[in-house]
């Protein structure tokens, strides 16, 4: 998402802008970030514009004028529309944060819909849909009575479900996108859905999906708590992550997108009664010309009683001593 589309609603700030643009494609970002400082002394309640001049100013060297700047994007527009806190945090100047905004993911996905089909699948070689309708193939399941698709866009993990699904149900925090997915007439039902503010899932769904939608998300616990709680034993869940190889749980990335090590979202599982089928490591896309690895998981809810076994293993082991 270029900032820059959304326009400063004073022509010459727009123009200053441009050259801005100009000068920082060229590789002159001190000047870029000069030229910019002048077209928002011209608007300076422009949002975008701030935004903006912080990347320029980061690119520039000067890392505490670009973190004013963010902080300024936020004061301005506390729903965080562009992500700022996302760009603080990866410069540490706001640490802890364990997801996107709500509103961020919102709008980047609200702009990106018109366009989302094409350039996922044919510019970025976009995988997750068909690696994990493979994936699913594998359990021997031919039919599923109701399916949930979180984080469904516009439809294309949906196509693949289709065939499978006697119910097949979307949810997904963009309205543009669900407007896509709706034209395709692929879905029995469609909601528009905040993941991070989700209270419940249909009981009756015996296949979740989430095909690309992790890496918004952040911190996993709290939404595969809520799988976990809303899957009989037997039911499915299947979903895909971006991975990296450190000890952390969870990194952001500047792609402003998080990465997940194996062994936490194994670990999760275990957690929260699942048994893993199939964990595969693949590259899910293209990014600037490099591939991006992730993690291809189908999982099956245990049965209460192997949940309740587990989590007594878990807690005598916790009791015994250290053998030093």
């Amino acid at each position: 998402m270029n900032p820059l589309f959304f326009s400063s609603g004073n022509l010459l700030a727009d123009r200053r802008a441009e050259y801005s643009e100009m000068l920082f494609s060229a590789g002159d970002h001190s000047a870029a970030a000069e030229v910019m400082r002048a077209a928002l002394a011209l608007a300076p309640g422009w949002i975008a514009g701030h935004f903006r001049h912080g990347e320029m100013l980061v690119a520039a060297g000067e890392l505490a004028a670009a973190i004013e700047a963010w902080r300024t994007v936020l004061r301005l527009d506390p729903e965080d529309r562009l992500g700022a806190t996302l760009k603080l945090e990866l410069h540490g100047a706001l640490p802890g944060l364990d997801a996107a905004p709500s509103a961020f993911v919102e709008t980047l996905f609200d702009q990106y819909a018109g366009r989302f089909d094409e350039a996922l699948v044919k510019k970025l070689d976009y995988r997750v849909p068909e690696l994990l309708w493979n994936a699913l193939k594998r359990l021997g399941r031919e039919q599923f009575a109701h399916v949930v698709d979180l984080g469904c866009g516009t439809g294309l993990m949906g196509e693949r479900l289709r065939t499978s699904a006697s119910f097949l149900e979307g949810m997904d925090i963009s309205g543009e996108m669900l407007k896509k997915a709706e034209a395709k007439r692929i879905y029995d039902r469609l909601s528009r859905e905040d993941l991070l503010k989700l209270a419940s899932l249909p009981s009756e769904a015996d296949l979740i999906t989430a095909a690309d939608v992790f890496m918004y998300v952040g911190a996993l616990a709290p939404i595969f708590d809520l799988v976990a709680a809303n899957l009989r034993s037997g039911s499915v869940f299947a979903f895909s992550v971006e991975s990296h190889d450190g000890t952390e749980e969870m990194v952001l990335r500047p792609s402003r997108r998080y990465a997940h090590s194996p062994a936490h979202v194994r670990m999760l599982l275990g957690a929260t009664g699942f048994d893993i089928v199939s964990f595969e490591k693949a590259t899910i896309r293209m990014d600037r010309g490099e591939p991006v690895e992730g993690l291809i998981v189908v999982a099956i809810r245990k049965g209460a009683a192997a949940v309740a076994g587990d989590v007594v293993e878990i807690e005598e082991a916790a009791k015994q001593p250290e053998v030093h």
